[in-house]
């Protein structure tokens, strides 16, 4: 019996994807714009067929055409338009022209006709005149031939076992033919900050992550819900593809130099408060992780966004440390960049949070997920360090389908950053028990 079928519309580097891979779903498809991100979801993703172009451009007809489906029937697609046009934090403006992207969703699923859609964002949207657009959206999916769940809810990660504070909404629809589905029920067992990352090496002990991303190390680890993340331990609710991958390379961690001050500021707040400088939230090891952000994209400056200091150490979490508090599993890889990979992160769907949504999907169908027999090997690791004229390349587009920011200030940028480097590589490593 073959596994339901789904398409991922705007997928960035793939947080829903694989939530509805663990779900008992197979990705057919997944279309992202920025081909920095289609490199890191094809890496992680290698049976899916990544399709880098923007939703405006494509047709139902040749989604089908690109992914080898021809008339299969899709289960569900989902998918999360960029949201910065209303968003809590920013602009609020329903005339945002990026909004617009939502209605090019609703004419996928108009043309494609899924059993199922999903759409997911911003909690933002629940709230003041932003309501009234997401009123239009449920009346253009009901005049699309679907039945929307009421009243909407918007979830929060940390109640279906990820280890953040992360509201987001999501909207189901069912086609008229099909049975409605229900909301997943909450998780009463809370995951923690320490539950997450206290097993992980600290990066700043290895010379070698001030220049690459990943190193060899053998560490142990305690927690159930880290044991799973490291394929240690079977997870008997996430029917994935296995990854070959090897436990013992520490990856995404990449190091963050910081000057003896900033040490000092970050040791001497507590956790759970806010460093009162950086605003950084330093982490407490038996709590949440609030909800890790983005930053600011290529157009609007490229600002990596305010990342929580950790509970032991005095720096900024690694990337790896926020992919295990958002649920990526150890053989998920982003971009090797800082920059890069916390905005794949930040932009994403937690997947275990994921999971929970798309496993309502599955029940509505009437099927039993089932886990394959196959392993799967990841991508070629090159598509990880690609820069945005290699990824564009790769993928047969331009490279200016995303906007770049102004040339003068990413050199006066870049400039900084050097200088604030040459302070800061003098500091001598702090050695800590972790928690």
């Amino acid at each position: 019996m073959r596994r339901p079928i789904g398409i991922d519309l705007f997928a960035g580097a793939g947080g829903l994807s694989l939530g509805f891979e663990q779900a008992g779903f197979d990705i057919a498809a997944a279309v992202e714009i920025d081909p920095i991100h289609c490199a890191t979801h094809e890496y992680n993703f290698p049976k899916t067929k990544t399709i880098c172009a923007s939703v405006v451009d494509l047709s139902g007809s040749e989604i089908r055409l690109l992914s080898g489906l021809n008339d299969t029937e899709i289960d569900v697609l989902f998918g999360g338009a960029p949201c910065q046009g209303f968003s809590m934090i920013g602009k609020r403006a329903l005339d945002d022209q990026r909004n617009q992207l939502v209605f090019h969703y609703v004419r996928l699923v108009r043309e494609l006709q899924p059993k199922y859609c999903v759409f997911e964002n911003v909690k933002g949207l629940t709230l003041g005149k932003h309501a009234q657009f997401l009123t239009e959206l449920i009346e253009a999916l009901e005049n699309a031939g679907y039945n929307v769940l009421t009243p909407y809810k918007v979830l929060n990660a940390s109640n279906f076992g990820v280890p953040q504070s992360r509201e987001r909404l999501f909207l189901m629809a069912a086609r008229n033919d099909q049975a409605m589905p229900e909301y997943p029920n909450e998780i009463a067992a809370r995951v923690t900050v320490r539950d997450a990352i206290a097993d992980l090496p600290d990066a700043d002990q290895f010379t070698a992550l001030q220049a690459t991303d990943s190193v060899r190390v053998e560490w142990i680890t305690e927690s159930i819900y880290a044991r799973r993340l490291r394929g240690m331990e079977v997870d008997d609710t996430d029917y994935s593809y296995t990854r070959l991958f090897d436990p013992n390379i520490l990856t995404c961690s990449l190091i963050t130099e910081h000057t003896e001050a900033s040490k000092a500021r970050f040791l001497a707040t507590l956790p759970g408060r806010t460093e009162k400088i950086s605003r950084f939230l330093r982490l407490d090891p038996d709590g949440l992780c609030n909800t890790l952000r983005a930053g600011t994209d290529s157009a609007r400056g490229a600002h990596t966004s305010p990342r929580p200091i950790h509970p032991v150490y005095p720096r900024v979490l690694t990337v790896r440390e926020a992919a295990r508090l958002h649920s990526y599993p150890d053989w998920f890889r982003t971009h090797v960049t800082k920059w890069h990979g916390f905005r794949q992160i930040g932009n994403s769907v937690p997947p275990k949070l994921g999971r929970a949504v798309a496993s309502a999907i599955m029940s509505a169908l009437g099927q039993t997920a089932t886990k394959p027999q196959e392993a799967l090997e990841l991508g070629n690791q090159s598509l990880l360090s690609m820069n945005m004229g290699e990824a564009a390349t790769n993928f047969s587009v331009s490279r200016h389908v995303i906007a770049q920011r102004d040339r003068k200030s990413a050199d006066k940028k870049a400039m900084e950053v050097v200088v604030e480097r040459r302070e800061e590589v003098v500091a001598e490593p702090l050695e800590l028990t972790p928690p």
